[in-house]
């Protein structure tokens, strides 16, 4: 069986910048859910038997504890932020498993699941349906992958390489030394992808990487002036590597069994009415069977 595994806040996100605003005849916002709730019948259509669906119930997590300028929900639009809920109960109702993280985020979630779900020997394939960069981190060869949807882009291990310069293993001291924005940490200065890329590949993680910069294989000068920052700011690199680190210790599910699709439950008439807009009807709400 193949699992596909779901970053549902991503989802939510690029449905909400994607698609005009739409309102039901209550008044809420539910564009975005209804766009999503699309995509998850495409993805049925398409063959995906087994899925499960990671969402930030809220954006804060424990990395905020840890870097005070780690994201938090501040500035996300209203009209967004109220649609998570609506997204959680829309995607239970047609029948599919919903992991909404609290203290942890939906990413841990998927790095979780995707690595209980590699062990099971009757999985041949797991696709981790997000473009999310700290993701890339999750992929085992061509056993667990990652799949840009919108681009139509999957990567195995060779790919992840081919675009990062690192494999998967090291994509978070990759990020530790360049940073990450979307996350809100800056990696260290001076560190760009090109020499973070050259370094790692030789010496695969922070700790691993030696202080004589002699032996780094970059130009000296470069990797002097590179070797004195990472020596001054290596214990910053290793907390940027916490932070880029997911999580795969959170409890998701018990058996793969219980991301088989099985149908909508008796909840989805109530939200087939609910994501319906005054002038559509039920029949467009996205919800359909």
């Amino acid at each position: 069986m193949t699992i596909h595994l779901v970053d549902g806040t991503y989802e939510l996100f690029r449905h909400f910048y994607a698609l005009p605003s739409a309102r039901n005849p209550a008044g809420e916002e539910v564009a975005a859910v209804r766009g999503v709730m699309y995509s998850m019948r495409g993805l049925v259509r398409d063959g995906a038997t087994h899925i499960g669906v990671a969402t930030d119930h809220v954006i804060e997590s424990f990395r905020n504890d840890l870097w005070p300028g780690y994201k938090t929900g501040e500035g996300i639009d209203p009209a967004l932020w109220a649609q998570f809920p609506l997204l959680e109960e829309a995607l239970g109702a047609w029948g599919l498993t919903v992991w909404p993280m609290v203290e942890v985020e939906a990413d841990d979630a998927l790095a979780s699941a995707a690595a209980k779900a590699a062990r099971d020997p009757r999985v041949t394939q797991v696709v981790i349906c997000s473009p999310d960069k700290d993701l890339a981190q999750c992929v085992e060869g061509t056993r667990v992958v990652q799949h840009d949807r919108v681009r139509r882009i999957v990567r195995d291990a060779a790919g992840v390489t081919a675009k990062f310069g690192v494999p998967p293993a090291s994509i978070p001291d990759y990020l530790a030394l360049v940073g990450d924005a979307s996350d809100g940490f800056p990696g260290l200065h001076g560190w760009g992808p090109k020499s973070a890329a050259a370094v790692l590949t030789r010496f695969g993680h922070i700790d691993a990487v030696p202080d004589d910069h002699h032996a780094w294989g970059l130009d000296v000068a470069r990797a002097a002036s590179l070797a004195a920052t990472l020596r001054r700011d290596r214990d910053l690199a290793r907390l940027f590597r916490q932070l880029a680190l997911l999580r795969t210790d959170v409890p998701v599910f018990e058996s793969v069994d219980d991301l088989e699709w099985r149908g909508p439950t008796l909840a989805l008439s109530g939200l087939r009415r609910r994501l319906a807009l005054a002038d559509d009807g039920e029949r467009r709400s996205g919800l359909t069977d």
